[in-house]
């Protein structure tokens, strides 16, 4: 099939590529934009109690707001507030009112808004938009910071924003520069690595230009299946489909340049070469993309909707880059023949490959040490994992010169940590009767006695009077660890056994969100994780013909796994002091290094399989894998690597934390996986590797049928022994 697929692609190129044009241009004309939406909804499922919590607000207190923002007040010096600073501040958030800023209802205080050490006071900023995060508010936040300094004049006061909104635009900025040198350092990585390892800037620009085909196609496509079948995607996507299409993509190419130009050195002419290429790959890229796409239509079991969002639209964007690979790579290498390579004259000679050969050779002859220190190193990075901490808190990867992050910090000092942002407990009447005001006192009561609840408000009564909303202060601040374990426990525990008879107690808020959401993700570890791993097996076993090689394979893949989560955990938390590591990083170590990073683990285990049908002994198949894999997947996983590393240089500390786990781990998976353990192991298991499938027991002596021993033509008509 891939022969045939080859063959077409390369005798017809023009046909194909202006195929691949016109169909990029005609979705990027008639294809439906991509929805952005920022619903909770996204991100949990309707069961979790703080999405019941959010309808029941809405159903009880539809006016009622949370701030979008919040104004510190405080002393320049750092003294108490007087008399006249208190008038001041009065007058100052009353100036702020009145400027009428575009998306702001009401900027507000109250005598009530001072710390109980007297040095600050607060304002709170109420929006018109639900979205606090959009362009209108963010520049409603830029104008009221223009404005201060006036209205503060002849004052002793500073003021400060923090809050959700300013925290969005503080983010926004610091990250507006991050992003555009990101994708400045990953197309000039991309560029400068494939000039290096080709010699030539055709080879180097080439695979950008074709990756902005597969990226138009690929946005498209995920646009107009979520408008015909109604499939959840955001416009968030779009990030993460580049780095994925870049990462994959310039994957796939290399598979396939690297056997094109072995087939060049071996005398082959450039469309014979270009054809037995994809015949020869065209499998193994076929397997490896379709490991990817299980793993990511995997995540359609998540919990959570961002993540059942991604896994189609992700899975979409690589179905593209395996026809990319299969037919539009072949076109346009057709056409330029070997042009391509132009000014380099590597192609027509083999390089000594002193290195690889040597890697080869080391397999071949101590392939049991090789695999016991390979699987040590591995298992001693991996025991890292156990001290993993998962971190909800986004603000506090920020940097912390921003003004926002200042500002929260300073109110924390004067203020209950959580003040900012009181979690909320509702009671709601079973029959819709009237709560009885005696009974939600003592509940009130029952709540402020749990331990490391500073302040609960008086109960405040729906119009209906069945439905009655208490703010819950914590002491600790509302994503931090000790907060996310308290709503989830006790207090949740207190209020549900503490309802007045006859009614029910829910907790919400931003704290209790988080809760679910880490309940959410500790689902999705149990349920997708072994999901996808079986899927992967399948394929894996389909591709090999094989039960044993797919099983120590997903092993060596878990181990993996482990290593570069510990890698992460102990550079971060252990080395950095880090209070934790994102809490979404095991999912993006999964989908990026496990996913992505066992298509070496494929390409390796093809080409021990393929030199095995030659006749080589399994320990001269291991040498000979390792020689010619070796180039191909280091180059491969030097790019993909880089793709991901340059995100360290961001100032936000997820941001980093994403970009070294994703590129060591794939560095992991190449080098010590791919090269070293998994042709060692395959070694030693000999025959059993490939069991039951008996057509790939070694020869007796190599180059020689054995006893019931038949001959058949490979993927490339070539006579072999099978």
């Amino acid at each position: 099939m891939f022969g045939r697929i080859g063959r077409f692609s390369v005798h017809r190129p023009w046909l194909v590529v202006a195929l691949w044009v016109i169909a990029a241009v005609g979705l990027a004309i008639l294809a439906p934009p991509l929805k952005s939406s920022t619903d909770q909804a996204d991100f949990l499922p309707s069961h979790y109690e703080s999405v019941r919590v959010s309808k029941i607000q809405e159903q009880a207190f539809p006016q009622q707001e949370s701030a979008a923002a919040i104004l510190v007040y405080q002393r320049s010096d750092g003294g108490k507030l007087s008399a006249a600073d208190k008038a001041a501040v009065t007058k100052a958030t009353t100036g702020f009112q009145d400027k009428k800023y575009k998306t702001f209802k009401s900027v507000v205080t109250t005598p009530e808004a001072v710390s109980k050490d007297g040095k600050m006071a607060l304002a709170n900023i109420y929006s018109t938009k639900k979205d606090l995060y959009d362009e209108g508010t963010q520049q409603s936040i830029k104008d009221l910071r223009a404005d201060r300094d006036k209205l503060l004049q002849g004052t002793s006061l500073k003021v400060d924003v923090t809050g959700p909104a300013a925290s969005g635009l503080d983010a926004t900025e610091s990250e507006g520069d991050t992003d555009a040198m990101i994708m400045m350092a990953t197309l000039v990585l991309i560029i400068v690595l494939l000039g290096a390892i080709f010699r030539s800037p055709l080879i180097a620009l080439m695979p950008v230009l074709m990756i902005l085909v597969m990226f138009i196609m690929a946005q498209g496509l995920i646009a107009t299946a979520s408008d015909w079948f109604g499939l959840e995607a955001d416009s968030g996507v779009s990030a993460i489909l580049i780095v994925v299409l870049f990462g994959v993509g310039t994957d796939y190419m290399l598979f396939l340049l690297f056997r094109y130009r072995e087939h060049l050195r071996q005398g082959q002419q450039p469309k014979e070469a270009l054809v037995d290429a994809v015949s020869r790959v065209g499998e193994t890229i076929a397997s490896a993309a379709g490991a990817v796409i299980v793993a990511f239509l995997a995540l359609v079991l998540s919990t959570m909707g961002s993540m059942r969002a991604m896994g189609p639209s992700l899975a979409i964007s690589v179905a593209v880059t395996l026809v990319a690979a299969l037919t539009l790579v072949p076109a346009v290498f057709s056409l330029l023949g070997t042009k391509a390579f132009w000014p380099s004259k590597a192609w027509k000679k083999a390089p000594r490959n002193r290195l690889a050969n040597g890697v080869g050779s080391m397999v071949s002859r101590r392939p049991g040490l090789i695999a016991a220190v390979s699987a040590g190193v591995l298992a001693a990075l991996a025991v890292g994992a156990l001290g993993f901490k998962a971190e909800f808190d986004t603000d506090s990867s920020l940097p912390k010169d921003l003004e926002s992050v200042q500002a929260m910090a300073e109110l924390q000092k004067s203020f209950s940590a959580g003040e900012s942002d009181p979690s909320l407990v509702y009671v709601q009447s079973g029959g819709g009767d009237k709560l009885d005001p005696a009974a939600l006192t003592g509940f009130r009561q029952k709540l402020k006695a749990v331990e490391g609840v500073g302040e609960v408000s008086p109960a405040v009564l729906n119009p209906k009077g069945d439905v009655a909303q208490f703010s819950v202060v914590l002491e600790y601040r509302p994503a931090s660890e000790k907060a996310i374990e308290l709503v989830a426990g006790e207090l949740r525990d207190t209020a549900h056994g503490s309802a007045p008879e006859g009614s029910k107690a829910l907790v919400g808020g931003s704290t209790a969100v988080l809760a679910d959401i880490e309940d959410a993700v500790n689902h999705d570890y149990r349920l997708v994780f072994p999901v996808a791993g079986l899927a992967i097996m399948v394929i894996l076993g389909l591709l090999l013909r094989s039960v044993v090689a797919p099983l120590y394979l997903m092993l060596a893949v878990g181990l993996g796994f482990a290593a570069t989560l510990g890698s992460t955990v102990w550079l971060f938390q252990n080395v950095r002091g880090e209070h934790g590591l994102l809490f979404m990083l095991p999912i993006i170590v999964y989908l990026f290094v496990v996913a992505i990073g066992t298509d070496y683990n494929i390409l390796m285990v093809a080409r021990l399989r393929e030199e095995v049908r030659k006749g080589k002994t399994p320990a001269e198949a291991a040498r000979l894998a390792v020689a010619q894999s070796a180039p191909t997947i280091g180059s491969a996983a030097i790019i993909l690597a880089g793709t991901f590393g340059v995100l360290m240089l961001a100032s936000n500390t997820m941001l980093q934390q994403m970009g070294f786990a994703v590129a060591f781990g794939i560095l992991l998976t190449a080098f010590i996986m791919a090269l070293l353990l998994v042709p060692t192991v395959t070694s030693m298991l000999g025959s059993k590797a490939w069991w039951p499938n008996h057509r790939y027991d070694s020869p007796d002596t190599p180059g020689v049928s054995g006893p019931g021993r038949a001959e058949e033509p490979d993927a490339a008509g070539e006579t072999v022994r099978v």
